[in-house]
Formats: structure tokens, sequence, C-alpha cells
């Protein structure tokens, strides 16, 4: 008989003593009652401060499917509607365009970009690259975003959204899948459409109702003592990490920026509220915060013929899944690399935070860490492999 928590354990031990992880921490829910529980390593190796169950950390991308629901909340409410285009929120996307072979495009007048293409990261804007202009453009906004987080004049969510509205994009909105400032902006159409910012509706409506006491755009002072660092440990060793990649604050400091793709710190019991909430269809200690026909909205894949290809060959690791609201979606286990159900979904975070849900099963995997480039790495899927198995 497998002793699945011992497994679990012993699988985060490896992790620590190989130097693969400095510190992380498990949560595994059943039909959202807690099942298991571990922490191992240090959330600090210099002060030999452990990596425990209330230690914050930087969510990174595991921040979208939270501005997710945000837009959920907006669209069961009828303030805004997928198919509806950012530009009636977002002035300068009122005229975007694209270049190809060094000529410029008006994007299609019957398909501008519209919030479902923020949604399903079909709407040709992009993270930093040197490729194309729309690549290296959004490179210098970010660049120009960090350099003033140390001013005061800090560039703000709007400011970075109406910013990225004047640059051309990777591609006509709808025709391909690529990953990047969508949530971003997204979180800036749910600031006007909701009109307050984007920090204060996620408090009013997702962290309050969910009783998340420990998550927000930056760390408070009283609670920095929690707050983890992250590391780089591609040498080997765990050297401390001090950047600010995609202009998050990692002083945990307050940002004008509220990044809805990125921007976000939390804890596990907090993203377990979170979870909790979808994993009941929408309500949580009795509260409905997302109706249960929404929830099933939010949580199907969206993706068409052309945009699924270029997810699947951009992503081989995600064979099997699909993308629709922000999160991966398990459409075809038959595909998949590892153990998961049909119709499982969530998504992680550039230092490594995981998330998911399966309905199948009933089951929720959370798994907290801070390293440098992991996003979804080899614990991780081997944790979830001994938790689905």
């Amino acid at each position: 008989m497998r002793d699945k928590k011992q497994l679990l354990i012993d699988c985060m031990n490896r992790a620590i003593e190989s130097k693969e992880l400095a510190g992380l921490n498990v949560l595994v829910l059943k039909d959202g009652k807690e099942e298991f529980y571990a922490d191992a390593g240090y959330a600090n190796i210099e002060q030999k401060k452990p990596f425990k169950r209330d230690t914050i950390i930087r969510l990174y991308s595991q921040s979208k499917p939270i501005t997710a629901a945000a837009a959920m909340l907006l669209i069961q409410d009828g303030i805004i509607e997928p198919y509806e285009p950012v530009g009636n929120y977002i002035e300068s996307f009122k005229k975007q365009y694209t270049i190809e072979n060094g000529l410029r495009h008006p994007v299609r007048e019957d398909h501008p970009m519209f919030i479902k293409d923020l949604l399903d990261m079909t709407s040709g804007l992009t993270y930093p690259a040197d490729d194309t202009v729309a690549q290296v453009c959004t490179g210098a906004l970010y660049n120009e975003l960090i350099e003033r987080l140390s001013t005061d004049d800090m560039m703000s969510t709007m400011e970075f959204a109406e910013r990225l509205g004047t640059f051309p994009l990777n591609f006509q909105p709808g025709d391909h899948f690529q990953y990047g400032t969508s949530a971003d902006v997204l979180g800036a159409v749910i600031e006007k459409a909701s009109g307050m910012k984007f920090g204060e509706f996620l408090k009013k409506r997702i962290f309050e109702p969910l009783n998340m006491k420990d998550t927000d755009f930056y760390v408070p002072e009283e609670k920095m003592d929690r707050y983890a660092t992250a590391y780089d440990l591609g040498s080997g060793e765990a050297v401390p990490y001090s950047g600010n990649n995609l202009g998050i604050r990692d002083d945990g400091k307050k940002n004008a920026f509220e990044s809805g793709g990125a921007g976000i710190f939390s804890t596990i019991d907090d993203y377990a509220n979170f979870a909790r909430m979808l994993m009941n269809g929408g309500t949580f200690e009795g509260k409905e915060i997302l109706t249960e026909r929404t929830v099933r909205f939010m949580t199907e894949s969206k993706l068409q013929e052309g945009p699924q290809k270029d997810m699947t060959n951009g992503w081989p690791a995600l064979g099997g899944f699909s993308y629709g609201n922000l999160m991966r979606i398990m459409k075809d286990p038959e595909k998949a690399g590892l153990i998961a159900g049909e119709g499982e979904y969530g998504w992680d975070g550039w230092l490594g935070p995981y998330f998911c849900n399966d309905p199948e099963s009933r089951t929720t995997f959370l798994m907290l860490t801070q390293r440098v480039d992991y996003a979804t790495g080899i614990t991780t899927r081997k944790l979830r492999n001994i938790v689905f198995a």
C-alpha cells in the first residue's frame, strides 16, 4: 500500500537535499478539506528562516487566475462582456496595427482586440524579447517601468496599458496564441470598468470575501519577517535574487503598477481559499462569489485550432492541455505527459508557485517555492504525480 504522505515528504526533502529548491510547501485538499500539508527547506537560507505555512511569496504568473476571476465578476454583473473591444476602456487600443514585412496593417475592423483575446492570450500582446518590433517596444516599456520604481513617479497600471496600446501587435488578434501582457491590460480594463483601482477591486470582491488576509500587491512592513527570499540555483549554489522582473518589486514594497499578470503576493492558505471557491462552484463558506455557471465558463478551454497549435508547439510539456481565461485546462489526458484528469485547470508562476484544481477527483494541489525560472519544475511534476496517481 502506497503511503502517499510519506512519498510526498520524501520527494520534497530530496528537492532540498539536491539543492534543486531552497524551500517549499505543499497543500493537498479533497472536497475543500485538507488531506496533506508539509514544508521543507528555507524561506531565507542566510538567516536559517524555515519555509513555513504562513510564508509570503511572489505569485508572479499565478496571479493570472485571480485576474481572470475578477473579470468573471464583471462579466456576470453585466459590466463587461468577452466580445467587447478593449478600446472601449483604453483609448490607445482603438487604432491598433501589426507590422508585416516592414509594412503597417490596421487590425481587422470585424475583429479588434476583444476582452476575450486578453483572457485567452490571443491578443497579439507579448512579453519582452528581441524577435519583433512589438517585443522590443514592450521590453523598453518594462525597462522604464523598472527604472521608475525608485522614484516618486512610478508607472501606474493604467499608464502601462495605455502605453502598450500605442505599440504594434505581434499578430492580428484571434489568429494566434502567445503568452504576454494580456492579463496586465485586463487589470487596467477592470480598473476602468469598475471605477476603482485594480487592487481595491480585488480586495473588495475577492480577497476580503475569501479571507485572503495576507494577499495583496505588496507586503506590509509588519509582515516582512514572513516574506521569502527568491533564489537563483542555476549554478548549484543558492544565490539570492534581487531584481524586479516584469516590474514586480522584489523588496515587496508598494507599487503603482498593480500587475494582473504577475504582481500579487500571497500564502498557501490564502490561495487555497481561492481554489476552494472555484472547486465549490463559486461559493466560499456560504457566500456566493461567482455563480456556478460562471465558474464553469471560466474553467472550460477556449482556444480554436490555430491558437491551440501555437500553444502545443510552444509548450510541449503541456501536452493534452488547452488554455482559456488565463489558465491551462486539461482537454485530452491521453496526450498528457503527467497524470491528470479531464477538466483539470490552474497555472504556475515564474518563481515556481503552482496551483491546480481537478474536478474529476475533487482534488486541489498547491505548491509554493521561490526559485528563479522554475515555473512548473521537475519536483512539481513529481509531487503532483504522487497526488493524482
